[in-house]
């Protein structure tokens, strides 16, 4: 290759690493690295396309129940293996149907496109099998809320989520283990 041709090439192919390490810093900074699910930031563009395209999506938020008495009576690590055990199941019970994330701690939430088409009660029932850690069976229990985006008067994701967590607070407040729909 003579040298003026490397000369231009080379600055290319640096830029071009470059932008493939970004791109994943990007992609990795979008995802939770314990769980494996979107974070705040992926999951709310994800959650917002959800909501302008399908007219009878949902937005859930659901909270771990007694996560702290597990994290002290089990350990961290125990508390790490309920985290992902709950973002697996969540994850499953979105399927292709919508998107799951992990606010932080032990708060959760998913977009789907339409809450008349998915088991509500399904995946409140997978969040309270206990999960296996170290061959200890850890009881889960969480509280789950749901907003339908057609109740509301303005179709927004933060008025969206403001009301799925006033439901999951009376979800928590009702048995502690359970959902409820916005209403």
């Amino acid at each position: 290759m003579d040298p003026q041709t490397a000369a231009t090439l080379l600055p290319l192919l640096g830029w071009a690493l470059h932008g493939s390490v970004l791109t994943r810093r990007l992609a990795s900074a979008r995802r939770d690295p314990l769980t494996g699910l979107h974070t705040r930031a992926g999951w709310t563009a994800r959650a917002e396309h959800c909501i302008r395209r399908h007219p009878r999506a949902a937005v859930l938020l659901v909270d771990l129940d007694h996560f702290k008495t597990l994290n002290d009576t089990h350990g961290h690590a125990a508390g790490d293996a309920a985290l992902i055990a709950t973002a697996h199941r969540l994850s499953s019970w979105c399927g292709r149907h919508g998107t799951a994330g992990r606010l932080g701690g032990d708060e959760f939430v998913a977009a789907i496109r339409d809450l008349d088409a998915v088991d509500l009660d399904a995946l409140t029932t997978a969040l309270h099998q206990p999960t296996n850690y170290d061959g200890t069976a850890l009881p889960l229990a969480a509280s789950v809320g749901a907003c339908p985006v057609a109740e509301l008067p303005v179709p927004a994701l933060t008025d969206a989520l403001a009301a799925a967590d006033a439901a999951m607070y009376a979800a928590k407040g009702r048995s502690r283990r359970g959902s409820r729909p916005a209403r």
